[in-house]
């Protein structure tokens, strides 16, 4: 399967603190943040009223109003974002059958599944059209029929990991031959479900979250859409199409531990990295930043900062870390793919992200994770994590691409 090189000819991304790619990339370099007051639904009796909601959002300005009647509000953004990958591509160039789409979700259309259901409560019926959305594969079901993929189609439910296991398993059907390219990523609304049932498990920080700070104290919910584009290497350079980075491999596994709670000593975590990396043929010396999971919680941002050390030993402490949820908050279906083009465009740009609100590590993380503001630097090779409830555990690996030099 390694005998096929993966690249990715585009990307697309809409959330919180980006419409689109160019807007996602300015607003990491300048450290802006999307976690503000909620208002998309009532959270007065919640202790958390915050999160990275999509403000002033008007999908009639995107679609047409026949189309939002079939649409949850995680569709639109989906489709959104794969309209800008699909426009940066032109994969649309190959037959129907040899592209494929993968995406990766959370829950679907629960947001619209809630009006449903408060419409019947308060008048004693609603619109049907409500909850056709509802089923998380819907979402993959509507990007396929909006460009008319006829490939390999797949959904992806692991809970936080969804979307990079996605794009993973993208690459999978690359490397088999059984696609030219595919469509991953995923995309993510928040509900008033996710929100109230996180805020009863008690992990929302009541302010902006705070990775790996010794005051860290929960999440903060986000949602959005992540795309990305992948492609046969040899195909990408016969179409004479931009190639933004490689994407090398991944590594994939469980914990087999606990359904909310991480294994506390961070060995299934560092297993996947090391996989990862290996799958990769580079060596952990290479990676120069880890985009970390990084949720503000306590016992993950312990548990990733020890599976960091466990990989990269006594190089951990040089290794630029940071979390890019107190930026868009946590968006959970789409969260992988989101920190995923957060990675790639470090590569390209050749900055890391910051971490904000980190203000004071403790000894359970004592790394660098690039407090406060974006920083300058060389970044060939980044490694990204999504470590999921369920023990699902997904790291990828992105490269620097380099054009061969020209013969002359």
């Amino acid at each position: 399967m390694k005998s096929k090189r993966v690249v990715i000819t585009g990307m697309g991304i809409f959330c919180s603190i980006g419409e689109n790619v160019e807007e996602f990339n300015q607003s990491l370099k300048e450290s802006k943040t999307g976690i503000r007051p909620i208002t998309l639904f009532d959270t007065s009796k919640y202790p958390c009223k915050i999160g990275a909601g999509i403000r002033d959002y008007r999908p009639e300005e995107f679609f047409k109003k026949k189309e939002l009647k079939r649409l949850s509000r995680t569709d639109q953004f989906a489709l959104i974002a794969s309209e800008e990958a699909m426009k940066a591509s032109g994969v649309h160039s190959y037959p129907a059958e040899e592209i494929g789409v993968c995406l990766g979700a959370g829950a679907g259309g629960m947001f619209e599944a809630e009006t449903y259901h408060r419409e019947v409560l308060l008048k004693g019926r609603s619109k049907p059209s409500f909850i056709w959305p509802f089923i998380p594969s819907y979402t993959t079901d509507q990007v396929a029929k909006k460009f008319g993929f006829s490939g390999p189609k797949f959904t992806v439910t692991t809970a936080c990991s969804s979307s990079a296991t996605a794009i993973g398993y993208g690459a999978d059907l690359i490397r088999s031959g059984k696609c030219k390219a595919v469509l991953c990523g995923g995309s993510e609304a928040l509900s008033e479900l996710t929100f109230g049932g996180f805020n009863s498990l008690k992990v929302m920080d009541p302010y902006p979250c705070k990775p790996f700070d010794r005051k860290r104290a929960g999440m903060s919910l986000g949602e959005g859409a992540g795309i990305i584009i992948l492609e046969d290497f040899d195909q990408a350079v016969k179409r004479g199409v931009k190639i933004y980075a490689e994407f090398l491999g991944y590594g994939i596994g469980g914990e087999a531990y606990h359904i909310t709670a991480p294994e506390p000593t961070g060995i299934r975590e560092a297993c996947m990295m090391r996989e990862a990396i290996e799958e990769s043929e580079i060596t952990p010396s290479e990676v120069d930043y880890i985009n970390a999971h990084g949720t503000g919680t306590p016992l993950n941002d312990k548990v990733e900062t020890l599976s960091i050390k466990n990989v990269f030993e006594e190089r951990a402490s040089s290794i630029p870390i940071s979390s890019i949820k107190p930026m868009v908050g946590h968006c959970l279906g789409s969260a992988g793919a989101i920190e995923a083009i957060a990675s790639v465009l470090s590569i390209i740009n050749q900055f890391i992200p910051p971490t904000l609100n980190h203000q004071e590590g403790d000894e359970d993380c004592d790394l660098d994770y690039v407090p406060g503001k974006s920083r300058e630097m060389k970044v060939k090779v980044a490694l990204s994590n999504s470590f999921a409830f369920g023990g699902n555990c997904t790291t990828l690996v992105f490269r620097k691409y380099n054009p061969p030099s020209p013969l002359y």
